[in-house]
């Protein structure tokens, strides 16, 4: 029989189990453009552990897919990267690449290469930001195992840093901006940062808040309990997890079990926080003793949250009352300015009046006087009845006249009196201008005239309908006053992105440049007449001009000379910006 030690016993390949979904893996990448380093690598490292990671292996061939590996997954630990690939350089231009343009600084690089002369180790360590420096024949698998254990120790230390860092940016940020109850929350996620960072261990966290009463709000959360930020209410947490804030709460007190830490801290305001720390491993004593440490400076800082809060809201409400109080003193301020103007204006226009009706009105008053004294002479005097009635002629003449002078007054200050203002919106227009010419068809028709229109299908334009509307309809009333029986008046409308044009042709009398020079001013006679004895106040043209200059617009008018007919353009900005 053989003896016991020469015998040689198979054992059967096993697959190992399936690891958990949730276990954390150093992620380690392979660049070389040799698969047979990738093959010999994934063979040499398949049992590593370290801490209870094991690894996750990423593989590039060239430094160019090495660029998008490493832009792809900033949470690669370590690389070994080979020096020679598409180029001589390949190697060493991916570590710049890492180091300056992506700026990664906590990956470990244990460069490896095949030919050392190519890339002498003394130059490179010292030109190069690398971690180690192999030669491939050097690099047997102990070794391997040896510079990437310590790679990765020293990249352990590297994160742990930032964590501390970070969370010690957190909370300096949170301290400057404690004024609302998205800072308490910025708080709150820097305690949760800088306990695992002091503890040293990855950990799921949550901290919540409870101001009076059983409801509390979920200011903050990590890991698995991130899901949670923002809850508010008993009901919006697990089960189990409501089960272990609610105890906390009533016991009032910290509680270190196995791998779960609950601090119980009470504010000076008396407002209480829980916070619930779940780790892979137990607290050591030393661990517990910090936390306690940590905890009892919690409430101070949650108090000067809640009482910068408190500072800010009291002081938010005081601006408001002086921002009111401003508003209603510059409100105050704007109806006197106003009145004043208006009572500017209304004492200009008393002043207009008063000279008008002592000089025109004196002149109608006097013919009147002087043909009742003529009159009454030839009463007396058993005058023929034609000469009677030739005085009474006059006498109404001139009584015609000083009525037609007091409509226009009135008229005149009606429309002054009238404080005009506008309201802007999107009008089409273009069938305003088909509304305003079908209305005044049957005036048109009454003198045998035709109203031609040329529109658009549609024209919108910021303004106020029926301002704009009374402007066009004041140019097309006057259009029909002057033109001859059986004339022809156009209407049309056009423009471009910024304006929108409408204009007013008539066959009339046209305007002489003593007109032109004076048309748009208050009581202006022009040098034509209606052709059908039509009123006229001299008012119409200087309304038009009031409510185009209010909408940021012009109008002006242009007549090739007396007999010729006249054109007036109305321009209209098309946005809301005059």
């Amino acid at each position: 029989m053989a003896d016991q030690d020469d015998i040689l016993q198979l054992i059967e390949d096993t697959e190992p189990g399936p690891e958990p979904s949730n276990a954390k893996r150093w992620k380690i990448a392979v660049i070389d453009d040799d698969p047979a380093v990738h093959e010999g690598t994934r063979f040499a490292l398949s049992d590593y552990n370290l801490n209870g990671q094991t690894l996750e292996i990423l593989s590039a061939y060239s430094g160019a897919e090495g660029r998008e590996l490493m832009r792809t997954n900033p949470d690669i630990a370590a690389v070994l990267l080979d020096v020679i690939m598409e180029t001589d350089a390949a190697g060493l231009d991916l570590v710049e690449f890492i180091r300056n343009e992506i700026q990664n600084e906590t990956v470990r690089i244990i460069l490896r290469t095949g030919q050392p002369g190519q890339a002498p180790e003394r130059r490179v360590i010292v030109d190069y930001d690398i971690n180690d420096y192999k030669a491939k024949t050097e690099l047997t698998a102990d070794k391997l195992f040896t510079s990437l254990t310590a790679a990765l120790r020293s990249y352990q230390q590297l994160e742990r840093m930032v964590q501390t860092r970070r969370g010690l940016e957190i909370i300096i940020d949170a301290a400057s901006t404690l004024y609302d109850f998205k800072s308490m929350q910025r708080l709150a996620e820097g305690v949760l940062t800088q306990i695992a960072s002091l503890l040293n261990v990855d950990c799921a966290g949550i901290l919540v808040l409870r101001d009076a009463g059983d409801d509390f709000s979920v200011l903050a959360g990590s890991g698995c309990y991130s899901r949670f930020i923002g809850s508010a209410g008993p009901r919006a947490l697990d089960h189990d997890l409501r089960q272990m804030v609610e105890e906390a709460f009533r016991r009032r007190k910290h509680e270190f079990a196995d791998h779960r830490t609950v601090l119980y801290v009470r504010t000076g305001s008396g407002r209480e926080v829980v916070l619930l720390l779940q780790a892979e491993c137990e607290l050591s004593e030393t661990d517990r003793s910090l936390v306690e440490i940590f905890g009892s400076r919690l409430s101070i800082a949650f108090d000067n949250v809640i009482l910068y809060k408190q500072l800010h809201e009291a002081n938010t409400q005081l601006e408001d009352r002086v921002a009111q109080r401003t508003r209603a003193l510059t409100q105050a301020n704007r109806r006197l300015s106003t009145q004043w103007m208006r009572l500017q204006r209304a004492n200009a226009f008393k002043n207009e009046i008063l000279g008008t009706v002592a000089h025109d009105l004196k002149n109608p008053l006097g013919v009147i006087l002087g043909r009742t004294e003529m009159l009454t002479e030839l009463i007396g005097a058993d005058s023929p009845k034609e000469n009677v009635i030739a005085q009474v002629d006059h006498i109404r003449e001139a009584t015609r006249r000083l009525t037609s002078m007091v409509d226009h007054l009135i008229s005149d200050a009606m429309a002054d009196a009238f404080d005009i203002s506008i309201r802007r919106e999107a009008v089409d227009l273009a069938a305003l201008v088909a509304e305003v010419a079908e209305a005044n068809r049957p005036m048109a028709q009454n003198k045998q005239q035709a109203i031609s229109v040329s529109i658009p299908t549609a024209r919108m334009t910021m303004c106020d309908a029926d301002r704009v509307r009374e402007a066009i309809d004041n140019l097309v009333s006057n259009a029909i006053k002057y033109s001859p029986i059986g004339g022809n008046i156009a209407l049309q409308v056009d423009g471009d992105d910024a304006n929108t044009i409408v204009r007013v042709t008539d066959e009339g009398a046209g305007l002489s440049p003593e007109d032109l020079s004076r048309l748009f001013g208050r009581f202006q006679r022009l040098s034509a007449k209606p052709t059908a004895g039509e009123s006229s106040t001299g008012l119409g043209l200087s309304i038009v001009k009031k409510i185009i200059d209010m909408h940021g617009g012009n109008v002006g008018a242009h007549s090739p000379g007396p007999g010729q007919g006249a054109t007036f353009t109305i321009t209209l900005p098309a946005s809301t910006t005059s």
